[in-house]
Parts: structure tokens; sequence; C-alpha cells
């Protein structure tokens, strides 16, 4: 009985700080990722910027039009809203049923897996419960007890 409370207890509170913690590691990882980004787009305008000013002091040399060099700057942005708006989408469904499907489906697929397990062992003991099946139920039950109320934070 001790230890169907401490899988539960252990399961449900186990999986709130986890869930803090990810959250936190993640926020921390993304805060991370933004700077490095913008440390990036930062050197990418900065040798944008080079490069337009080498290309209007090689042009007024050479006598081209001003332009072009116009063009070419708008290009260069252009690109880089182009991998800005990449990155945006980069953890968007794919559009591909296939694989939107499996990602969606392999956690559900294998949690169904080990119940088929653990009630195929309840079965060939007769259904009767030692005690790794009652801190295995306390586990289960705390997992789903902790998983709608991580849901219900927003977490």
């Amino acid at each position: 009985m001790l230890s169907a409370l401490l899988s539960f207890l252990g399961g449900s509170v186990f999986r709130m700080l986890f869930g803090e913690i990810s959250s936190f590691l993640n926020k921390r990882q993304d805060h991370a990722q933004q700077m490095d980004m913008m440390r990036l787009q930062v050197e990418l305008d900065d040798k944008a910027h080079l490069r337009q000013l080498e290309n209007i002091r090689l042009q007024n040399e050479l006598g081209v039009k001003t332009i072009e060099v116009q063009r070419n700057a708008d290009i260069d942005r252009s690109d880089a809203d182009a991998f800005i708006a990449a990155q945006a989408v980069a953890f968007k469904p794919t559009g591909n049923w296939f694989i939107d499907a499996w990602n969606g489906g392999i956690r559900p697929a294998f949690a169904s897996l080990c119940l088929a397990i653990w009630a195929l062992k309840l079965w060939h003991q007769g259904f009767a419960a030692d005690d790794f099946d009652i801190g295995f139920l306390g586990t289960i039950v705390g997992f789903y007890f902790a998983n709608r109320h991580m849901a219900k934070s927003g977490k």
C-alpha cells in the first residue's frame, strides 16, 4: 500500500517538477536561441551593409546604375526575411498526413502497447495484483492526473 502511495505521489510530483524544470530550461534555451539569432542577424545585416557599400563604390567607379545596387540590397533583405520566416514555421505541422499522423500517434500507441502488456501480465496472474501492479497502477493514475493538471495550467 505504501508503494502505491509513493508511486502515485512520486509519479505526479515528479511529473509536475519535471514539467516545471523542463519548461524553465526550454524558455532559457529559446531565449538563448533568440539572442544567437539576433546576433547572427546583426552580423548578416552588417555584412550585407558592407557588401552594399562596396557595390556602390565599385558601381560608381564603373559607372553602373545605382538601381542595380538597390536591387541587390532588396534581394539580401528578402533573403534575411525569408530566413526569419522559415525559422518561424519550422515547428508547424509538415502537411504530410503520414508524418503528422506518425508524430501525433507514436505516444498513444506506445502507451497502449505498455497497458496491453500489463493487462496480459495480469491475465496470466489470474487478475491477482502484486506489489508491482499496485505501484504501476499508482504511477499511471498519478501520471494522468498530473498530466490533466499540467494541461489545465498551460504547461
